[in-house]
């Protein structure tokens, strides 16, 4: 397969999606996802008990379109006709104009609410039923203050004192439920105070536009249907009443300016007709007075049929004329005199002006006592017509004005439900827990991802490093650590899993390691094992010192030596001193015969790291080292040497150079692939070959497992003893 297809294949695999692999991760973080998923779940049902219930309450308002007054007065009742979408009514509902008065009826510039411990303290006192609970009816502040924040301390609550302080704790005013209390500029009567001593409330005394915008934020106003003319208002609010006292105030608000506004255009014209009818009966007064006495004076002449006939057209050209003036009144509010209309009853009263002249004209014609009686009975005659349209429309007028009852019915007065709205609680605690189940999934996923730790073998392999063994993490391992912490002077079968528990799993896996050595050193140039890592607590002590006893227990003399005279502990699985040691043979201080000791298992026999010195690496390339390598390579079948880390120092390279068999120990889940093949090369480039790797404390997880990776066998056997 050439390199192209290799390639190809990879990015192939890379572009696949394990779901078995997945899976398996999902269940090897099982325990974190249910703990993260049932602290968010507790979170939720804890939000849902102590968050404060927000009821809503609505009214129902029908905006019909129709003529306000009697159908039956014609062009008068047409005249006050109104037709509004509900649109415009939805900005009249809330407009300055209707929640002003709401404001100023409630007292809604003054907001009051009782003092609780942060975040719980309200939803506590609910569920106890112990809430506290104001009323203030009204409160006055001097406009100069900067802060209009108030407390109100409760000082006796049996009877009812209570003192105001201001922002800066100085007392404003001292008082009692149900009195007015004045100091200064300020005022404030509280109808009403549950609450014990020492409780206190915020009183926040807000401006009218203030309180006003509050209420259009809040208030929601929609047409039910289209086209239908039924607007539902709503508010939402904690308190029950309040919120249905706010909403029927702004429903009877509404409902009486659309009744006043219907009835302005008529009152405004009854006030008109009523300040010029006392002239119009003066001058009709005057008329049939100064007709009488002319006919006193002149023995009273009648007029004949020719002067009849004229008095009753000139009579009825005035009538008209009347009528077009007001009319003209009544098209000017709704037409300009372009329209054709307006025009129309110009033309006409011009037409009989014309006519009036020409009438003047043959009256002028007339003798001149039957042309007086004339004009003075044709004064009286029109001002009578006058004087009785006067008082016709006034009373059209009246009865339109006590016909008005508008264009809005309140369908449905305000009242709240008797479940809140918010918060809906079975929805928050399905949200959390959900929420909480997916960001735990998504931690669980996330941290695959960015984790590089070598999970499998496969993955050692695949940089040319071939895998002598995996140990299992041994839990009884974890407990002889935690006793060796309590103990000074432990003894090796209580250190060493070897001689502790010889069936544990990680033992079985030494012991497969130890075939895998037997076939590795038969090309070896010497029977020395060096035992290194990439970076350091990856088990390398462990593997090294069990590894010993394992080959020791099957008749081979094994000597092992701690060679990390920096930070080497393998005294602590060997129950042996570390000194004198390998640093006090190299600085020349002892001899070999003084550094052996035998840590209790039958042919196998320790050197310890001794005192840390100023210079390991240097001590480490004296010839001393490479003789003591040498005697214990002719005196013992298997010498294992244990180091420090190779990307951490030098030493490995040094020690490397003396051994046959060179071994790389990394840990499960700790070191990657890129860290292992860089400690690989650090060992090429000193012209030191690694001959395998040992993967250390592996854990069978379901992720490997579900993935296809390799694993281990649960088998061991029992001790029949």
């Amino acid at each position: 397969m050439s390199v192209t297809q290799n390639l190809q294949v990879k990015q192939a695999d890379s572009d696949e999606i394990d779901l078995g692999k997945l899976f398996g991760i999902l269940l090897d973080n099982r325990w974190n996802i249910i703990s993260i998923t049932f602290i968010f779940a507790i979170f939720g049902v804890a939000y849902a008990l102590l968050a404060t219930p927000v009821y809503k309450a609505d009214a129902l308002i029908q905006v019909e379109t129709k003529s306000s007054g009697m159908p039956a007065l014609g062009e008068m009742g047409e005249l006050f006709a109104s037709e509004s979408s509900a649109t415009t009514e939805i900005e009249i509902i809330k407009s300055r104009m209707i929640l002003g008065k709401t404001v100023d009826k409630l007292n809604l510039t003054t907001v009051s609410s009782p003092n609780y411990l942060p975040i719980v303290g309200k939803g506590l006192a609910r569920i106890q039923g112990e809430q506290n609970a104001i009323s203030i009816s009204r409160f006055e502040a001097p406009n100069h203050v900067d802060m209009h924040v108030f407390t109100l301390l409760v000082t006796d609550s049996e009877a009812g004192h209570f003192e105001l302080v201001d922002s800066n704790e100085h007392r404003v005013l001292s008082g009692s439920v149900g009195e007015l209390s004045q100091q200064g500029d300020f005022s404030i009567f509280v109808s009403q105070l549950t609450a014990g001593d020492g409780e206190s409330f915020t009183i926040l005394k807000r401006s009218r536009l203030d309180a006003i915008q509050w209420l259009q934020q809040n208030l929601s106003v929609n047409e039910r249907g289209k086209q239908t003319g039924i607007l539902q208002l709503s508010l939402t609010g904690e308190n029950r009443r309040d919120i249905e006292e706010i909403l029927d105030n702004i429903s009877r608000n509404y409902f009486l300016q659309n009744v006043a506004r219907n009835s302005a255009e008529a009152e405004n014209s009854l006030k008109f007709l009523r300040t010029h009818l006392p002239d119009i009966k003066s001058q009709l007064t005057l008329s049939e007075d100064e007709l009488n006495q002319y006919r006193q004076d002149n023995e009273s002449i009648d007029l004949g049929l020719e002067a009849k006939s004229t008095l009753d057209v000139m009579v009825k050209l005035e009538a008209q004329l009347n009528q077009l003036t007001f009319k003209e009144s009544e098209i000017s509010q709704r037409f300009t005199k372009e329209h054709p209309a307006y025009r129309s009853l110009l033309d006409k009263r011009k037409t009989l002006l014309s006519e009036r002249e020409r009438l003047n004209e043959q009256i002028q014609k007339l003798p001149k006592t039957q042309r007086e009686i004339l004009r003075l009975t044709r004064d009286v005659e029109v001002n009578q017509q006058i004087y009785v349209q006067l008082l016709n429309k006034v009373q059209e007028l009246n009865i339109v004005k006590a016909s008005t009852v508008g264009n809005v019915r309140i369908l449905d007065v305000a009242q709240s439900y008797t479940n809140a709205v918010k918060p809906k609680k079975v929805l928050i605690v399905v949200l959390c827990t959900i929420v909480g189940g997916v960001l735990a999934i998504s931690i669980a996923l996330l941290r695959s991802v960015f984790h590089r730790g070598v999970e499998s073998p496969e993955q050692i392999e695949s940089i040319g490093l071939p895998v002598y063994a995996s140990v299992p993490m041994s839990d009884w391992q974890v407990e002889l650590e935690k006793k060796q912490k309590n103990k000074k002077l432990p003894s090796v079968d209580e250190t060493l899993l070897t001689v502790s528990n010889p069936a544990d799993l990680s033992i079985e896996a030494l012991r497969s390691l130890r075939t895998s050595l037997h076939f590795a050193m038969m090309e070896a140039k010497n029977n020395i094992i060096m035992i290194s890592g990439p970076s350091p607590s990856i088990g390398k002590s462990f593997i090294s010192a069990n590894m010993a006893a394992v080959i020791a227990k099957s008749g081979s003399k094994v000597l092992i030596i701690d060679s990390d005279m920096r930070k080497g502990r393998m005294e602590r699985q060997m129950a042996v001193a570390y000194t004198p040691g390998l640093s006090e043979y190299l600085s020349g201080q002892v001899g070999v015969e003084t550094l052996i000791k035998q840590p209790g298992v039958e042919g196998l026999d320790y050197i310890g790291r001794g005192k840390v010195p100023p210079n390991p690496s240097e001590l480490l390339m004296h010839p001393r080292f490479k003789v003591l390598l040498e005697w214990a390579s002719k005196h013992y079948d298997i010498v294992i040497v244990d180091t420090p880390p190779i990307l951490a120092v030098t030493d490995p390279a040094i020690v490397g150079a003396h051994a046959g068999t060179t071994l790389l120990v990394g840990r499960f889940g700790q070191n990657s692939v890129k860290e292992i093949d860089i400690a690989k090369q650090r060992f090429e480039q000193s012209g030191i070959e690694v001959k395998g790797f040992i993967l250390n404390a592996v854990i069978r997880k379901a992720s490997s497992y579900y993935g296809g990776n390799y694993g281990y066998y649960n088998y061991s056997y029992e001790s029949k003893e």
